[in-house]
């Protein structure tokens, strides 16, 4: 019988009665509700979170055979059914003040149609307590609480800070609930993409566990390497190359260091299911809030293949902070590379070529002027005009990036032409050999294709000449001087007074 793969399938039970392919994961939802009661756990999207939910959410309802051949029928002996309060806010779109509490007022009078209601609970806070409290005494057992992608609000109102202290205000006091009734919890998890800390919804939960960080919980959510073996004979390849090709465009998730490479599930599945290579998850949806963070704190592009962090910027979102870096790597499209124990320092990339290849040649269209469904062509013309050695039509091409750049960008001038230049060389070296390095406010570019290598320097307010000489001077083009390959050096000034290139000369 073929394996049916569930792809955009959340809930466990579906999963199990129908046939679909499950990982087992149960042996760490086993540890997980033996171990503890308050958890927090953040993903990136479509990372199976949702699926961990409804795991825990059957497991608590008692429904054993759902896990019959599975860890967990070997290591549960009781199957205690539980009253289970399940609040899932990814359905709904957060643009207006009362969009988090009409789907809060929502939840709430579905569990008091079941738990009932008291004329002293006029708000949101007081209403969720005496539904915990009443579940607990109606049952005889203490309450389960999944809250699925807790932060979606929040992160819907980035860039609109009285929206987003709005929800703030009214989050942190219906989960301050988690806290004040402890003794009617059993066991809670909150599940999302970011941890916001400090005057955020956090700052009075510490009781929640995060295990977001935690070695023994690495693999929760996610596949590793020895779960997955096969899909070679329909691309065509060896069995050594399609593992290789699944690595390099789907594995390389580390939430904590030293820990085991993580898989994409949503890309694995889809993969599988449809026997050929494709950005699945990348094309599930857009970055555009990440954008538009990097755009509001003018970060350097430069910083996004190796930049650093502590673990307290990884682990908590300060929502008056001015640093996108927490938010892209919570995101899922910068992990864990390696770490420095002794000063608590985290080196961060991308994680696989899936996400990187997606977020730059997303990125470009906020940085150029082109139309967004443009990218594609433009990559393609460029490696087209460097494999035939067409200098004059790379830059003609590259001038039309910078024409009319966008007024908010034009503050930073020389951070914006650096922020371009580096989106064409990392989009170029998806297709050829690059390699960019900048110093001292000079940038060298290297180019290589099968016939011709290229030596690039640009300035900014200098001369193209002046770029060229500093190519012989300081000896860029000698390591290829024994090379059978044309080597073509170019010199490129960028003018802020016309904010665009202004002249080029080619050897």
């Amino acid at each position: 019988m073929a394996k049916l793969y569930p792809i955009g399938i959340q809930n466990f039970e579906k999963i199990r009665r129908e046939g679909y392919l499950y990982i087992d994961k149960t042996a760490l939802v086993c540890r997980l509700v033996k171990t503890g009661s308050y958890y927090f756990l953040s993903r990136p999207r479509r990372f199976g979170k949702s699926l961990l939910i409804s795991t825990l959410e059957a497991y608590f309802q008692g429904k054993k055979d759902l896990f019959r051949g599975l860890a967990m029928e070997e290591l549960e002996k009781d199957w205690i059914k539980y009253s289970i309060l399940h609040l899932d806010l990814n359905t709904e779109k957060y643009d207006t003040p009362e969009s988090l509490d009409r789907i809060l007022n929502d939840t709430l009078a579905k569990w008091e149609m079941v738990y009932g209601t008291a004329p002293s609970e006029t708000s949101i806070p007081l209403r969720f307590k005496g539904i915990v409290q009443r579940a607990c005494e109606q049952s005889g057992q203490r309450v389960v609480i999944l809250i699925d992608e807790y932060d979606k609000p929040m992160l819907q109102a980035i860039g609109n800070e009285e929206l987003g202290e709005k929800y703030r205000d009214t989050l942190k006091g219906f989960y301050s609930v988690l806290k004040t009734m402890d003794g009617y919890i059993r066991f809670a998890l909150l599940t999302g993409v970011t941890k916001f800390g400090k005057v955020s919804v956090f700052s009075d939960l510490n009781n929640l566990n995060d295990i977001s960080m935690d070695e023994p919980y690495v693999e929760l959510c996610g596949i590793t390497e020895p779960e997955i073996r096969q899909l070679a004979k329909y691309q065509k390849m060896s069995y050594e190359d399609a593992c290789r090709e699944l690595k390099e465009r789907y594995d390389g998730y580390h939430f904590t260091e030293n820990s085991i490479g993580l898989y994409n599930p949503f890309s694995i599945l889809n993969t599988f299911y449809k026997m050929k290579f494709g950005s699945y998850w990348f094309e599930t949806g857009t970055p555009s809030y990440l954008v538009k963070l990097l755009l509001r704190d003018k970060y350097d592009l430069q910083q996004l293949a190796h930049d650093e962090a502590t673990s307290d910027m990884l682990n908590c979102i300060d929502s008056t902070s001015k640093n996108p870096l927490p938010v892209i790597y919570q995101s899922g499209y910068l992990t864990i590379k390696g770490y420095d124990e002794r000063f608590d320092i985290y080196r961060l990339g991308f994680p696989n070529r899936e996400v990187e290849e997606g977020f730059i040649r997303y990125l470009l269209p906020f940085y150029a002027n082109i139309d967004k469904g443009q990218t594609g062509f433009h990559i393609t013309r460029f490696v087209s005009e460097v494999e035939q050695g067409d200098c004059d039509a790379f830059f003609r091409r590259l001038q039309s990036f910078f024409a009319d750049t966008p007024y908010e960008l034009v503050r930073d001038l020389e951070l914006h032409y650096q922020n371009v230049l580096f989106i064409v060389y990392k989009l170029l070296g998806f297709y050829v050999q690059a390699e960019y390095h900048t110093s001292n406010g000079r940038i060298d570019m290297v180019l290589k294709t099968d016939r011709y290598i290229y030596v690039m320097e640009f300035k900014f307010d200098g001369s193209a000449e002046e770029a060229l000489k500093q190519i012989e001077e300081k000896g860029y083009a000698a390591p290829f001087a024994n090379d059978p390959r044309q080597l073509l050096k170019a010199g490129v000034n960028f003018s802020s007074k016309i904010r665009n290139i202004d002249c080029w000369v080619v050897d």
